[in-house]
């Protein structure tokens, strides 16, 4: 049924006020139009929605059921356009905290489409490892982070939305091509040169515990502060590299995907946040624009 949305306006006014000249009030409107637009609606939907008399006006019982459900409705759509039209009009500023991985591969189609959509909203970017993140967080130099997810240092009282799940993988360029269509253990994968992310990250730390539940030593042949530096080396056959998948190139002749025996736990890229603290509508906003996963 296409029923106009101002005609269930007028009717949440004057089911609010039980007034139709109150309703003209608020509404900017002729009590007429009011009326007009009650009749119509009613007309629409086959029922009487008020019972009028000289003095008062009321509500029947089908107009109750029918108000149940628009009052929600009308208070979400207001509360909508009061948050946009501060945020667009007022500006303000959002401080985000995130790696340069998450922050390239993951964080600008947001960033993009929230420019867009309010470009008076400042929007400052401080990149840090996920654990350097969490100590911005705390001191209050970023509003939230977006950050790898087990982490250790996150504090349980805050917010911690899981919003992508990822795969870490090995890769590695043809100088170890007799890899291919084989499945190392990580003992055998142990004796090649490995690329990882340096110790004062999450991803190291990750790494480091898996070795350690198997009995084994990991000593990397290079550790780095970047993926894409990562990346670059296993490309030119300094080694096999350990990296996200969400950060690996859509095609690349160059690299494969050095598969093991032992299965790797997923990990997740997780919002984090204070919701003890009052945050501006802008952070609000963006927050809404991450979607939790469904089995988190």
């Amino acid at each position: 049924m296409d029923i106009n949305y101002e005609l269930y306006k007028v009717f949440y006014y004057v089911a609010a006020t039980l007034s139709f000249s109150e309703a003209s009030k608020k509404l900017y409107i002729s009590q007429s139009a009011v009326s007009q637009s009650i009749k119509a609606l009613e007309i629409k939907l086959s029922q009487t929605l008020f019972i009028r008399s000289t003095k008062k006006v009321r509500l029947t019982a089908e107009g109750e059921i029918l108000l149940r459900h628009i009052e929600p409705a009308i208070n979400l759509i207001q509360r909508g356009e009061a948050r946009l039209l501060d945020s667009a009009s007022t500006g303000g500023q959002i401080r985000i905290g995130a790696s340069d991985t998450i922050c390239r591969y993951f964080l600008v189609p947001y960033i993009e489409r929230f420019h867009q959509a309010f470009p008076n909203v400042h929007i400052k970017v401080v990149n840090a490892t996920s654990i350097q993140c969490v100590e911005l967080l705390k001191s209050g130099q970023t509003d939230f982070i977006v950050v790898n997810h087990p982490n250790a240092y996150l504090n349980h009282l805050w917010s911690i939305r899981s919003i992508k799940q990822f795969q870490d993988v090995f890769i590695a360029n043809n100088s170890f091509a007799h890899l291919k269509n084989k499945r190392l253990s990580l003992a055998e994968l142990s004796e090649y040169p490995l690329l990882m992310l340096d110790k004062r990250s999450t991803t190291s730390e990750f790494l480091h515990s898996i070795f350690q539940q198997h009995a084994l030593e990991l000593v990397p042949e290079a550790e780095l502060s970047s993926n894409d530096l990562l990346i670059d080396l296993a490309r030119i056959g300094l080694g096999i590299a350990f990296v996200p998948d969400y950060c690996l190139p859509d095609q690349s002749e160059s690299l494969f995907k050095v598969e093991t025996k032992e299965t790797l736990p997923p990990r997740e890229l997780a919002v984090v946040y204070n919701d003890k603290l009052p945050v501006s509508p802008a952070v609000d906003e963006f927050l809404h624009y991450f979607e939790p996963l469904q089995n988190s």
